[in-house]
């Protein structure tokens, strides 16, 4: 799967919660209200289902969820062979 179907994939989860934005894929999910503590547990649960990846409590670190980027890095950095 290239980088572009994972961010589409992530974004297409989050505008399901989220309506009427244009993310950027740097913009801050947290700092903007886009994703609080509770989305970001449904956020991880989309990504372990749909990426079909297991995310370990040492993953759940800020800096890996906190853009469409990072988040698209993370899973790549996960299931290298999505990629």
């Amino acid at each position: 799967m290239s980088t572009d179907e994972i961010k589409e994939k992530i974004k297409a989860f989050i505008c399901q919660f989220v309506q009427n934005v244009d993310i950027p894929d740097d913009e801050d999910l947290f700092a903007s209200g886009l994703v609080n503590s509770l989305f970001a547990m449904q956020l991880v649960l989309h990504i372990e289902k749909e990426f079909q990846l297991k995310v370990e409590n040492d993953d759940l670190d800020y800096e890996n969820f906190k853009s469409i980027n990072t988040i698209t890095d993370f899973i790549g950095q996960k299931a290298p062979n999505n990629e």
